[in-house]
């Protein structure tokens, strides 16, 4: 099944939003065993009408996103209707639901997002409870060439959830039985960098049959996804897993943050935190995951030197010796934080995030990183990672985060 995707927006090539649809489309269906042969951007204008009548004659999916909005430059849903020649009606169970979209917001709704509700004749309409725009879903006509046409909202919040409940299921149905996607099974792996697992692995790896190997590299993490028959797969899995038990973070794409997550609450334990140079993202991204509210505690940003005293008791004096960027001090913020918060675990970063402030003995991009845990001695490590302020944040996000999983995992820490 030859698939493209069709991404319409402004926005995206002024470079005021960035484009996620094409990752995203592309992990999901790939599960499915189908790969994206073409994806175009287009501005909101006209240009729908020339892209989707080259693609028509190649492809048998189209997914188009954006353009379904109500106002003027929202032109996907009458485009589409004139190309394949369908009257637009206005569909009153959309205009009901808009309706109570917008009371149930206080809100009154404008005449304009009627236009939401007109839908070309044989068209199925794909809900959407996190926006006003639903989705459409025009089924190929053979007779008259035309493709599989799914229409769809722009932003992620609103596109994602539809298509892992509507598009996703009705592909699969499309696709039949006897297409079954190849298998997969991917390893997410934490402080090793794609080459050096590439240059490990590769070898060891070379003599497994139909063997498909995939890398994904994010700040410090990399995804490694194995593709092939099932046996090659649990062949090369055994050969990861003793290369990097500890590295390794979830054969999953979990992300860290909710692996953490779901160890602590395993354990039914907690975690809170105090922050200086990460300015409070260690909580967010904690945050970030679903059933943190069952095991994170509270975070401290404790920015300025007086509030590690305060709020952490860190005594002044021991910031005066040392520097508030210093393991003394960092260690006193975690075991601070431990007592005050009531958490089992306490999580502290102290650093340079640049581009000034640093020194011979601490340039821009050292970081110091404590854990406190109850019944255990607390542990510190000093890092360095220079980088621009917002990736050196993100970095030392994830460095503290994957402490903890360490920790919670049973492995020793290595200082």
């Amino acid at each position: 099944m030859r698939v493209e995707v069709v991404n319409i927006g402004t926005e995206l090539l002024l470079g005021k939003v960035t484009n996620t649809h094409a990752g995203y489309f592309g992990e999901e269906l790939f599960k499915l065993g189908l790969r994206i042969q073409r994806q175009t951007t287009i501005p909101d204008d006209d240009a729908i009408r020339t892209v989707l009548k080259e693609a028509f004659p190649r492809t048998d999916v189209i997914l188009v996103t954006g353009g379904l909005g109500p106002t003027s430059d929202d032109i996907t849903r009458e485009v589409v209707a004139e190309m394949l020649g369908r009257k637009l009606i206005l569909d009153q169970g959309i205009v009901d639901d808009l309706k109570a979209f917008f009371d149930n917001r206080g809100y009154e709704m404008s005449s304009s997002n009627e236009r939401q509700a007109m839908v070309p004749e044989g068209a199925v309409v794909l809900d959407n409870p996190n926006g006003t725009a639903p989705g459409l879903y025009v089924p190929a006509v053979e007779s008259e060439g035309t493709p599989h046409l799914f229409l769809l909202p722009g932003p992620p919040r609103e596109l994602r959830p539809m298509t892992a409940n509507l598009v996703l299921p009705k592909l699969v149905e499309l696709l039949g039985p006897e297409n079954a996607p190849e298998t997969w099974h991917n390893f997410r792996i934490y402080g090793a960098g794609e080459s050096a697992i590439a240059d490990n692995l590769e070898p060891k790896l070379e003599s497994i049959e139909n063997l498909e190997l995939g890398y994904c590299a994010r700040l410090g993490e990399v995804d490694l996804r194995l593709i092939g028959p099932q046996q090659s797969i649990d062949q090369a899995a055994d050969i990861i897993r003793a290369e990097y038990a500890r590295e390794i973070i979830a054969e999953s794409e979990e992300s860290i943050e909710s692996v953490i997550v779901r160890l602590l609450s395993d354990r039914h334990e907690t975690v809170a935190t105090a922050e200086s140079c990460t300015g409070g993202q260690i909580a967010n991204t904690i945050t970030n995951a679903a059933g943190s509210s069952g095991v994170f505690h509270r975070g401290y940003v404790t920015y300025a030197n007086s509030a590690k005293a305060e709020l952490l008791g860190v005594p002044a004096e021991l910031i005066v010796k040392h520097g508030a960027v210093s393991d003394e001090v960092v260690r006193a913020m975690a075991e601070g934080c431990l007592a005050r918060s009531g958490a089992d675990h306490a999580l502290a970063v102290s650093g340079i995030a640049g581009p000034g402030g640093g020194s011979e003995e601490k340039p821009v991009g050292t970081v110091f990183i404590a854990l406190a845990s109850k019944g255990h001695d607390t542990f510190s490590k000093r890092h360095f990672t220079p980088a621009d302020r917002i990736s050196f944040k993100m970095r030392v996000t994830r460095l503290t985060l994957d402490l903890l999983r360490q920790h919670l995992a049973g492995f020793q820490l290595i200082a």
